[in-house]
């Protein structure tokens, strides 16, 4: 049991780096650009160009919350609403025109677009700190089982 509870815990670990990464990416860059150019500059839409990232690390965490039965229904639930958001997000960006440029980024679709977006990145969030409290489970489990 203790192979696969090693197992576990690296899943986990490296599922919340990867949820992570898209998250802490805009941040970290816009720091450093601020003080190697003196500019202020966020990508907001980092998250969603780093999916591919992000999903790994959401197929990961999902994998690790069945096989620990714990917190399969925020990580689960979190996933599935991440896809929703941003493919609904990105649908509605090509269904007003936003996406093309026919028509001018302002308004209620570019608000509902980048809301989505937005709402995509909070639920990112959601899903590494249910990774984070998974791997608390997991240390939990670990320091039971050994007493």
């Amino acid at each position: 049991m203790e192979h696969n509870n090693r197992l576990t815990k690296t899943v986990t670990i490296v599922g919340l780096v990867l949820i992570w990464i898209p998250l802490l990416a805009p941040a970290v860059l816009s720091i450093e650009a601020f003080f190697s150019i003196g500019r202020f500059l966020f990508d907001y839409l980092m998250p969603a160009e780093l999916f591919s990232i992000a999903a790994g690390g959401a197929l990961l965490l999902i994998w690790a919350s069945f096989r620990v039965r714990s917190r399969r229904r925020v990580i689960g639930w979190g996933s599935a609403a991440a896809v929703l958001l941003l493919y609904g997000g990105q649908g509605i960006a090509v269904v007003t025109g936003l996406a093309s440029g026919e028509r001018e980024a302002a308004g209620w679709p570019f608000f509902l677009a980048v809301g989505s977006i937005i709402m995509y990145a909070v639920m990112l969030a959601v899903i590494g700190v249910g990774g984070i409290l998974l791997v608390k489970d997991l240390v939990k489990d670990s320091r039971s089982a050994k007493a």
